[in-house]
């Protein structure tokens, strides 16, 4: 997979996992067994139906190739395919991650291309 992969994430997990250096997951990660990500064109449906009018956030965005094969397309919502991480993220293979602003109406505002 070459395609950029996203996560949305309370700030304060984003925080912690800067200071271990890796992310293990968010609590729906923990219980779940593996790293929720969206694609750029599932990350505005993921927001608004998981993250509505959240202010905390953060979205990081990782290159889906250099997880290598502990990342897995799998399907979930409406049978769609979503990018599922089998292991911990380290933090040397985040591309960027950016607060996420809110919209007067309260939707998440994505102002990076491809979105």
């Amino acid at each position: 997979m070459t395609q950029t992969i996203y996560k949305i994430l309370p700030a304060a997990d984003w925080r912690a996992a800067q200071q271990a250096g890796v992310f293990r997951g968010a609590g729906i990660d923990l219980t779940d067994g593996f790293i929720h990500f969206s694609t750029a064109k599932q990350t505005r449906e993921t927001a608004a139906k998981h993250f509505s009018g959240r202010a905390d956030l953060v979205l990081v965005a990782v290159e889906g190739e250099r997880l290598g094969s502990a990342l897995k397309m799998e399907p979930s919502r409406g049978g769609q395919l979503f990018p599922h991480l089998y292991g911990a993220l380290s933090l040397d293979r985040v591309l960027w991650a950016k607060p996420m602003a809110l919209g007067p109406n309260g939707s998440h505002i994505f102002d990076q291309p491809g979105f």
